[in-house]
């Protein structure tokens, strides 16, 4: 298992329940691959874009760490590519002592 950082924007178009489902949506896929969100996801709410991005001017935020296997997650990146309410989104592999300062694996 392998520790990551997600962060993804979701359009500021939706009401902010509609919004907030998403974060159910990436939960199930990512357990579906076989990983398990770590603690609980950091939603930063409506925040302004520093310039358009595919003619939206705000989104919201949120940010997961989570854990699952190596490449279990590229079909998740996929969906997210065609998905119309994603804006954005970055998956990083987080280092091996980053990930346990966090908790996301066992200490090295």
């Amino acid at each position: 298992m392998r520790g990551y950082e997600l962060m993804v924007i979701v359009s500021g178009d939706l009401e902010e329940q509609a919004a907030k489902g998403w974060i159910k949506t990436i939960t199930e896929q990512v357990a579906s691959a076989g990983g398990a969100i770590v603690g609980t996801p950091d939603w930063w709410g409506k925040r302004r874009f520093a310039y358009p991005i595919n003619k939206k001017e705000e989104g919201y935020y949120v940010v997961f760490n989570l854990n699952a296997p190596g490449g279990a997650l590229d079909d998740m990146e996929r969906a997210f590519r065609i998905a119309d309410d994603i804006v954005r989104h970055k998956l990083l592999r987080l280092p091996d002592a980053e990930a346990a300062k966090r908790g996301l694996v066992a200490k090295v």
